[in-house]
């Protein structure tokens, strides 16, 4: 928009956002007072591509519009710098990030070394039910994939409109029994904080605490922090694996 004569102040006026905006100037000021008028989706979508709105603020027009906001699709960012030194911060104990739809977006050196995710492992849901190397280090594997799928059941209800969850459930029913015999009986759970137990072929027996946090600026996406249970000898294990990975210094 050229910048015209006379203009007090930087920015659109009401009536070259509602022309970039593809809206009527009296619909749009409407819109702007708050009257009681009809507002698409589509329409919100327009005004927040000419205000250049980021992801909260387009939350928030359409949260004063009375509309629920539409999820981002988890593959419209990516895990920030930051976010990667927190998590390589973290060592020698294990962390990573994984999308909606259990993705390993990014994961740290001891969670491959503790947990066995190898260059194949995508997904923390597929890994659990075909890696065999990792079900058979799973203690009391039976009752962990219930949990398992119970939680990625409530993952499932929050995103009725993501067709993914779908997919991926019916792929997993299609090359594991043992999910499909789950998934049928419909468990439903959910944990932000629990314990996870296995055996390490080298070290012995590990035990962590986790706890999953929410990412904000990626919704869907959650930070997951591993712990050595207190009492075990799981945090002199993780750093003796660690180590003997890493080698000897050269001197």
């Amino acid at each position: 928009m050229p910048a015209g004569r006379g203009r007090r102040a930087p920015g659109l006026r009401r009536e070259e956002v509602a022309v970039l905006a593809g809206v009527g100037v009296s619909w749009y000021t409407w819109l702007e007072q708050g009257r009681e008028i009809n507002v698409s989706a589509d329409v919100l979508d327009a005004v927040v591509r000419v205000l250049r709105l980021g992801p909260a603020e387009r939350e928030h027009l359409y949260l004063l519009a009375g509309l629920n906001p539409p999820q981002w699709r988890p593959a419209e960012r990516e895990v920030s710098p930051g976010l990667r030194r927190v998590i390589d911060g973290w060592l020698p104990r294990p962390a990573y990030v994984i999308d909606r739809h259990w993705n390993l977006v990014a994961v740290n050196s001891a969670a491959r070394l503790a947990f066995g995710y190898g260059e194949g492992d995508h997904n923390c849901l597929v890994s659990f039910f075909t890696n065999a190397d990792f079900r058979a280090s799973i203690c009391r594997w039976d009752d962990a994939a219930r949990d398992i799928v119970g939680q990625f059941r409530a993952d499932a209800a929050r995103y009725p409109d993501d067709p993914e969850f779908g997919r991926l459930a019916a792929d997993m029913c299609a090359v594991s029994p043992a999910f499909a015999e789950i998934w049928a009986e419909h468990p439903v759970g959910g944990a932000t904080q629990g314990l996870k137990a296995l055996h390490h072929s080298e070290v012995g027996e590990l035990v962590f605490e986790y706890t999953a946090l929410p990412v904000s600026d990626l919704p869907g996406h959650r930070l997951l922090l591993y712990t050595p249970a207190p009492d075990t000898e799981t945090a002199s294990r993780v750093s003796a694996l660690s180590s003997a990975r890493q080698g000897p210094v050269p001197g």
